[in-house]
């Protein structure tokens, strides 16, 4: 079945059961984003083994809560495993919060019978959305054999957006998300267009951005901001440019994207065969290119390879994600690079005159790689790293702009990680509704996997992240990667890889992380 990709099994508390009836049932709730616009998102997913000649499964009664708009619901259709163009039951629009799915099907005997039901949200729902319901009863045989357990359970899944996807613009894949909002209050998105296949670099891949003006709901058609298609008289393939990180300067109202630049290397991943030294020939190339007007237009890029790569190194690159600006302007990129030995080390590269020159730091720790850069405290910038050791996230701070580092008390301990990028985001006190300083962080909440996307918030600097500060948003697998941003001072933005679409947009409220207190 096409959507069976989509399913998760929830915890043993929903595994099978015996109830009122002989008959089984297994009930499956994916934890997973609902986009608006979509009419194929699994809203649940039953199986019934039924141990009654002749039993009937007579459908499924649902209700959502008072938080759910139904003004936002354009359909709720019931399928049936193994025939999925023809719905069982199919409402349209619906209005009342109770709704019972017809499905009047024959159980076969002792085998399994699956049933899945499909929600579809129309493009103009709510982004900070929620579809809230309870599943009240299954009924076959004429009795209802769902648990007590379950019909008390309320189910909250949140809308989300779907801005690129395999397919769209005739591209294999999309991946690598960057995200930031302007003093307009523009959302800016970069990431990687690959368009033959979901590889890393070396392909045919280019940086694209997507803008929207109207908190994301909605976003304007894909440019191309990055793009080295022809040099040298080589393919596309043998000049890809990928892993964008974004930054915007408030001060000067300028968006910078920096990306790493690969000429020829045909057949060959970027990150073992970019070679020492500093010429595109040799080695991968750190370029910039930059937006005064919102993020319509972008410049020729800049080719920043001499000023901040030693030649010994064999490659440098940035984050990828998003960088930032700090109070006396100074502006900041996380960046990687592999030394003369091979070993990879998380840094940073900034600019203390608005971007016309560039300056590298020190690495903070060895075998990092992929990481985010905050102003915490103000003055200090602290690193937050993907580390080769596996376990958890590396955390270091510099006071002298990245000349020295020290670890931070929450190093190695706080913030479990499956080997992957994740997004650090800082927010003072006077930018937000909580009127308190926030560290939020998102990353796949798993030692071991890219599941469980998840979204964390911290009041005391990092040291903790509380259970009740956090928001599941995505238990399913995916690439795992992500980009925080404020969308205004009551609402968090995360683009990130989910596992229902390649660069996925949520909106959360503030509020939401503070409900349980």
């Amino acid at each position: 079945m096409i959507y069976k990709s989509m399913f998760f099994l929830l915890a043993a508390a929903f595994a099978w059961q015996s109830s009122f009836a002989a008959d089984s049932l297994r009930v499956n709730v994916p934890n997973v984003p609902l986009l608006n616009g979509k009419e194929c998102n699994v809203l649940f997913a039953i199986d019934i083994v039924s141990d009654t000649e002749n039993d009937v499964f007579s459908g499924v009664c649902l209700k959502f809560t008072d938080e759910t708009d139904m003004s936002g619901i354009k359909s709720v259709a019931l399928y049936k495993d193994g025939n999925d163009s023809v719905p069982l039951y199919d409402a349209r629009h619906p209005r009342s919060r109770s709704l019972f799915l017809k499905a009047e099907d024959t159980l076969e005997y002792g085998k399994r019978s699956g049933y899945y039901a499909l929600i579809g949200l129309d493009e103009d729902a709510s982004l900070t959305g929620i579809v809230g319901f309870s599943l009240v009863s299954v009924e076959t045989g004429g009795e209802n054999i769902i648990s007590e357990y379950l019909k008390e359970n309320t189910f909250r899944r949140r809308n989300a957006v779907a801005v690129r996807d395999s397919g769209c613009d005739g591209a294999a894949a999309y991946r690598i998300p960057g995200l930031v909002t302007t003093s307009e209050g523009t959302l800016v998105a970069v990431y990687d267009i690959r368009y033959e296949s979901s590889a890393d670099l070396q392909g045919k891949i280019k940086i694209g951005t997507s803008r929207s003006t109207d908190g994301g709901k909605t976003w304007k058609p894909m440019k191309v901001a990055v793009d080295f298609e022809g040099y040298g008289g080589l393919p596309s393939g043998q000049n890809g440019a990928g892993d964008p990180c974004i930054l915007y300067d408030g001060k000067n109202d300028r968006l910078w994207i920096a990306s790493l630049w690969c000429h020829g290397m045909p057949g060959k991943r970027a990150w073992t065969a970019s070679g020492q030294g500093l010429s595109p020939e040799e080695t991968g190339q750190l370029v910039l290119v930059s937006s005064d007007d919102d993020g319509i237009t972008w410049s020729e890029p800049v080719n920043i390879t001499p000023m901040v790569k030693d030649e010994s190194w064999y490659l440098l690159l940035q984050g990828p994600g998003r960088g930032t600006v700090m109070e006396d302007g100074t502006l900041v990129f996380p960046a990687q690079f592999i030394d003369s030995t091979r070993t990879p080390n998380a840094t940073i590269i900034y600019s203390e005159d608005a971007g016309k020159t560039w300056k590298t730091g020190s690495p903070a720790r060895t075998k990092t790689t992929e990481s985010q850069v905050v102003e915490y405290p103000r003055g200090a910038l602290m690193l937050n790293m993907r580390d080769d050791r596996g376990g958890s996230r590396a955390v270091y701070v510099s006071r002298d702009k990245g000349k020295t580092w020290e670890e931070h008390p929450s190093s190695k301990s706080a913030l479990r990680e499956p080997v992957c990028m994740a997004s650090l985001i800082a927010v003072k006190a006077e930018d937000n509704v909580t009127g308190k300083d926030l560290l939020i962080f998102s990353n796949p909440d798993s030692s071991s996997e890219r599941k469980d996307i998840t979204v964390k918030i911290s009041l005391d600097g990092g040291l903790t992240w509380p259970k009740e500060h956090q928001i599941l948003l995505d238990e399913g697998y995916g690439w795992g990667y992500s980009c925080l941003t404020m969308i205004d001072d009551a609402t968090v933005g995360i683009l990130y890889e989910s596992s229902v679409a390649n660069i996925t947009f949520q909106a959360i409220p503030l509020q939401d992380f503070f409900s349980m207190e």
